[in-house]
């Protein structure tokens, strides 16, 4: 095993975190003129998810960064002028156009593999016959290519659907927008801009990249963390690493080695601390051991554990105020109002800050009341559901 490098610096576990949060958006003035393409540049991927309770979770992302943006005109940023595609990073995301050619390794590797989870029953020619839809009728979703099912349960894809998807795997079709929450596919070499459509990089030089932009976008992380949020191997980052421009260093408590971004060291962190909800999905906490080491805060999504064993919420949203994760909101809608089903806060403390969060959300959505129903400890209910109230009622 190569023998690690020093580290060139030492931070506390203060410092890394408030790094971190510069570098997610959360710190600081945020960039309003470039707006929610701004943010995905910045972090490189925004995880796409079906979950939608305030909005969807790519939606979220910017909101929480940027305020009260308007949702059409982000879905408007992700989706026109072929700005930016849809593929397979930390999961499915929605990442820049201009990262097509660092994602050629993945595209090999599934080429190398023959198949999905599906196998088609006659490839060339179902492969074929989606081509050329696709080039006479311009982009399509799988319903228009004629069907994403058999009839049966979800995964039971027909032909169609399977190699579409296995033909976007591979890179002969892209997604650069979604009608509906459906894919829209398109030919590559008609949607990826033609200094971009190619594979030449090699795997070295693809990670390399993917690296480098992981340790940007969360300003100092372990070598597990550069990993998990492209998914990559924790090998494949140690292979790259040196290569980078990152600098090794040491973070008080963390126990691990660490890399950050020089631009990351080279200015305090300062400025002005977001107070928002978070999406479960957002990059500032997908990575549930990092968040824990970050923020000292346990978090799991509990949509898909029975009602009777959910401890938090269905889709509990972390609250970030001054810097740390302070509680839990489970938002709903009724008609115009937004309920807060179930809040966990911290302290007294976090109740301004929830009370912040929640009204902000409702008049985002476009609710027209807010409504706190369970709250823990039932000590703040009554000063938070007042909170609320207030608060809603000055915006």
């Amino acid at each position: 095993m190569t023998a690690l490098p020093p580290p060139q610096l030492s931070l506390s576990a203060d410092e890394a975190r408030r790094i971190a949060l510069r570098a997610q958006g959360f710190l600081g003035a945020p960039d309003r003129r470039a707006g929610t393409r701004g943010v995905l540049r910045a972090l490189g991927a925004v995880q796409l998810d079906t979950i939608s309770v305030l909005a969807r979770s790519h939606e979220l992302v910017p909101y929480a960064r940027l305020g009260a943006v308007g949702r059409q005109a982000v879905e408007e940023a992700y989706w026109s002028d072929d700005h930016a595609f849809e593929y397979w990073s930390h999961a499915a995301c929605i990442l820049p156009v201009e990262e097509w050619p660092h994602f050629a390794f993945r595209r090999r590797a599934r080429r190398a593999r023959g198949h999905r989870w599906h196998v088609l029953a006659d490839a060339e020619r179902s492969c074929a016959a989606v081509l050329d839809r696709l080039k006479a009728d311009g982009p399509l979703t799988s319903t228009e290519l004629g069907g994403a099912k058999n009839g049966g349960p979800w995964w039971d894809w027909s032909e169609t659907k399977i190699a579409v998807e296995w033909l976007l795997d591979t890179g002969e079709v892209v997604c650069t927008r979604r009608r509906g929450w459906k894919r829209v596919y398109d030919l590559a070499e008609r949607a990826v801009p033609a200094e971009l459509l190619h594979d030449e990089l090699d795997d070295t030089e693809c990670m390399r990249r993917l690296v480098a932009q992981a340790g940007a976008a969360m300003g100092v992380a372990t070598r597990a963390d550069l990993a998990d949020y492209h998914r990559l191997k924790g090998e494949q980052v140690a292979a790259v690493i040196d290569g980078t421009d990152l600098v090794p260093v040491e973070v008080e408590g963390w126990g691990k080695p660490a890399w950050a971004d020089p631009a990351a060291l080279a200015a305090e962190p300062r400025g002005r601390h977001r107070t928002t909800l978070l999406s479960p999905f957002d990059s500032l906490v997908w990575d549930r051991p990092r968040t824990e080491r970050i923020f000292g805060f346990t978090h799991r999504l509990e949509a898909y554990t029975p009602k009777p064993k959910r401890v938090h919420g269905y889709f509990a949203m972390p609250l970030l105020a001054g810097g740390r994760l302070v509680g839990r909101v489970d938002p709903a809608r009724e008609g115009s109002t937004l309920v807060a089903r179930q809040v966990t806060l911290d302290g007294p403390k976090a109740v301004q800050p929830a009370a912040d969060a929640i009204a902000e959300a409702a008049g985002w959505v476009g609710c027209v009341e807010a409504r706190v129903e369970r709250v823990l400890p039932e000590t703040l209910r009554e000063p938070l559901a007042a909170a609320v109230r207030l608060t809603h009622d000055r915006r």
